[in-house]
């Protein structure tokens, strides 16, 4: 088998997220935005998928760099041999992190579909569920919004809650900041009224996305302590990995990052090495399904959590081949007050992170990575090229935004 074609489906997805000058995304009035499909397909027939755009967090490959870069490397080659593949594509200056990535999920997409097995099973599949977390969008409002959120999550069934609270925003004007002065004491009452909403059960976790210094992370942990919150993310810079150091030394609430440092399981290993977090992070953006996989057989080895970073297909693909003492929980969100996210994006059927009562995200089963498109919707929505279409054999992953 060989592969024949990598080629880029690109269709209009409403989204209200926009880029600031600053960087990240707030919410603005409903535009277009761009999604995008990238497949891979074979002498066999047989094709992969994955996915990438404004619809979540993982990245979207580009015509001009999947014909520049990626199909000069794969064409001819066979889809099987995928730690070959990887290795070309990780030492290749002109393939990113999160394109690797991209192409890395639709390979194992892919393989998937020709084994007619979810790609949790190809890797070993240890469970078919997983506990969620409510994950809020950042700046939302002051603490009631927060605490009526949170308390929604809990009747809805979540087990777990995480507070992003002020990010690159001033707490009292409501506008857009450029991260500095960050507002610790403002996210501790934030904190503070999600605890109070949910009572002392309820397990909960902050993220301010690195806007502390280290005295404000400081401070801040030593009140989540106080709160009873379960743990601690990416509070700094993680370009400086003394500080971490420093921080995992003085708190006893875990510290989990790297969230967002490139090097794929690479850095996160130099990152256990010098005791700069108690539970690692990484997802599919970072190196792909491959990585993660390298990754979390790597934290596990040592004894240490690693908690994959946001939702989507690839990401569970890792959960499910993992067991709870390495991957606790499944990340679900951006959540936003009043949005039902429950009803699957319009470029798909069904949604990837189906959650019970309970608050158990149940994980595909395949084949390969578990999509259900909405091919109506895709064509009807195409930004150039011929209709495509799919069966029940095709399914694809992944996206990128810039929120927490």
């Amino acid at each position: 088998m060989k592969i024949t074609d990598v080629e880029v489906i690109s269709f209009r997805m409403p989204t209200s997220s926009q880029g600031t000058k600053w960087g990240y995304g707030e919410v603005a009035a409903e535009h277009d935005g761009v999604q995008s499909i990238t497949r891979i397909s074979t002498d066999s027939g047989a094709i992969g998928y994955s996915t990438g755009g404004v619809h979540s967090y993982f990245y979207g490959a580009t015509s001009a760099e999947v014909e520049s870069v990626i199909k000069p490397m794969l064409i001819g080659q066979d889809p099987w041999d995928r730690e070959l593949l990887w290795n070309w594509m990780a030492q290749h200056r002109g393939i990113s992190e999160g394109l690797l990535g991209n192409i890395d999920s639709a390979l194992w997409d892919l393989a998937g579909r020709i084994a007619g097995v979810s790609v949790a099973k190809l890797l070993g599949r240890a469970r078919t569920k997983v506990k969620a977390y409510g994950s809020t969008a950042p700046n939302l409002g002051g603490p009631d919004v927060y605490a009526d959120l949170a308390r929604a999550c809990k009747e809805r069934g979540y087990q777990a809650f995480k507070v992003h609270a002020y990010i690159f925003m001033d707490p009292k004007t409501m506008t857009p900041t450029p991260g500095k002065p960050a507002s610790p004491r403002e996210d501790v009452e934030i904190c503070e009224a999600v605890r109070d909403a949910v009572g002392p059960d309820m397990t909960l976790m902050h993220d301010p996305w690195g806007v502390y210094s280290y005295q404000e992370a400081v401070y801040v942990g030593r009140e989540l302590e106080r709160l009873g919150f379960y743990f601690y993310e990416h509070p700094m810079d993680e370009r400086r990995t003394e500080p971490y150091r420093r921080l995992c030394q003085e708190l006893d609430i875990p510290v989990c990052s790297p969230e967002l440092t490139d090097g794929m399981h690479y850095s996160r290993a130099e990152w256990l090495l010098q005791k700069a977090s108690d539970i690692g992070r990484i997802d599919v953006n970072f190196g792909g399904i491959t990585a993660c996989k390298k990754a979390v057989d790597m934290y596990e080895s040592f004894g240490v959590p690693c908690e994959m970073h946001v939702g989507g297909h690839g990401n569970m693909a890792i959960l499910g081949a993992t067991t709870e003492e390495t991957c606790e929980f499944f990340e679900r969100g951006l959540l936003y007050p009043g949005v039902d996210y429950d009803v699957p994006p319009l470029y798909l059927n069904t949604p990837c992170d189906p959650m019970d009562e309970q608050g158990f995200v149940h994980l595909p089963d395949g084949p390969g990575l578990g999509f259900d498109f909405n091919w109506d919707y895709i064509n009807d929505n195409r930004l150039s090229g011929l209709d495509v279409s799919g069966d029940e054999s095709e399914v694809g992953a992944g996206t990128k935004q810039v929120l927490p």
